[in-house]
């Protein structure tokens, strides 16, 4: 998925124009999977700080040597369906990022009450003349409850945060500087050591100073609160068969709706052996065992070596919730 993000960017930047912040964990396998990125452009993170430092640094990085260039964030974790009218709404996205201090998010029109995403309510149409079908953006809302989310799919002008942002490089740095000015002398500091001998140091030092948030909840939601007609913040709606694979609940409609596994009841399973009775729309994944579901529906099953996950498909976003049980309890060995 990683080669597929960069691969289908190509024709609008080359290998060479691509960034990637990760971990000291994958920075070697990345460089072998994507041999045409050069390896100084695959930064190491010392510590995970959440996706505002991320991008931040990547903002302050090329303000130095190009503060017009417009910088493009795709979460290597999505699926496009239709790559050239994803390409044409980037290049739509890229023109409206360049006529001045604009920030772009494209927008998923929602196909179910999803409590999992983040909402962005737009307003009235954007610029005329740039970037045709951009709406101002009202607010963001993020993982809103069950009701919120329903209310929000019967309004008809609430969008996914698809997490896909288009800015220039000044105009990203500058609103870290505005919003987050403990953590903007950090990274620009950080970025003034980037390609000399006290870079590895520098980083290790300041970058575990950086607050740990979201660019969103950092960014975004603050730029909006200025209002939609003064924040210069649009959504681009975009429909290329966009899926975001972070939860098993996504992970099963996109193999039922590519019907790339699936039966004729609704089970996707990858399973050693697979027998059923009376059971629909489950995803299994136990990938050594026989697995038999008697009278059950709408559950993710999941078996690794070490743990074993059950949860109704509707809930399958709080395994986060798991997540941070074990963390705070001290069971890391099973994150």
């Amino acid at each position: 998925m990683l080669q597929q993000t960069v691969d289908r960017l190509g024709p609008i930047a080359g290998q060479g124009q691509v960034w990637v912040i990760t971990n000291e964990l994958l920075a070697a396998e990345i460089q072998a999977q994507l041999p045409g990125v050069p390896g100084g452009q695959i930064v190491e993170e010392p510590v995970a700080r959440n996706t505002a430092p991320a991008c931040g640094l990547a903002a302050f990085l090329v303000e130095k040597s190009n503060p017009d260039a417009v910088i493009g964030v795709f979460p290597s974790d999505h699926v496009i369906g239709d790559e050239p009218r994803f390409l044409k709404v980037i290049q739509r996205g890229v023109e409206l990022a360049a006529s001045g201090d604009v920030m772009v998010v494209l927008g998923i029109e929602p196909t179910r009450a999803e409590t999992g995403y983040g909402y962005i309510e737009t307003g009235d149409d954007g610029l005329p003349g740039v970037a045709e079908g951009a709406l101002h953006v009202r607010r963001f809302t993020e993982k809103p409850s069950r009701n919120r989310a329903e209310e929000f799919l019967a309004a008809g002008n609430y969008f996914w945060n698809s997490g896909m942002f288009l800015w220039s490089a000044r105009t990203l740095a500058n609103a870290v500087r505005e919003h987050l000015p403990e953590t903007a002398p950090l990274l620009e500091e950080i970025a003034a050591a980037f390609g000399t001998d006290r870079f590895d140091e520098v980083f290790a030092e300041l970058y575990p100073q950086c607050e740990n948030i979201s660019v969103d909840y950092a960014i975004l939601e603050p730029r909006s609160a200025k209002g939609e007609h003064y924040s210069r913040l649009y959504c681009l709606p975009a429909e290329f068969g966009w899926n975001d694979l972070g939860s098993w609940e996504s992970l099963y409609e996109y193999q039922v709706e590519t019907r790339s596994r699936g039966d004729e009841e609704g089970n996707v399973a990858e399973t050693a052996g697979l027998l059923t009775l009376d059971s629909g729309d489950n995803y299994v994944y136990s990938p050594k065992k026989f697995v038999a579901l008697v009278g059950v529906e709408d559950l993710v099953i999941v078996e690794t070596d070490d743990a074993l996950l059950i949860a109704h498909r509707k809930r399958s976003q709080d395994v986060g919730k798991i997540v941070k049980e074990l963390a705070s309890g001290g069971r890391t060995e099973l994150i």
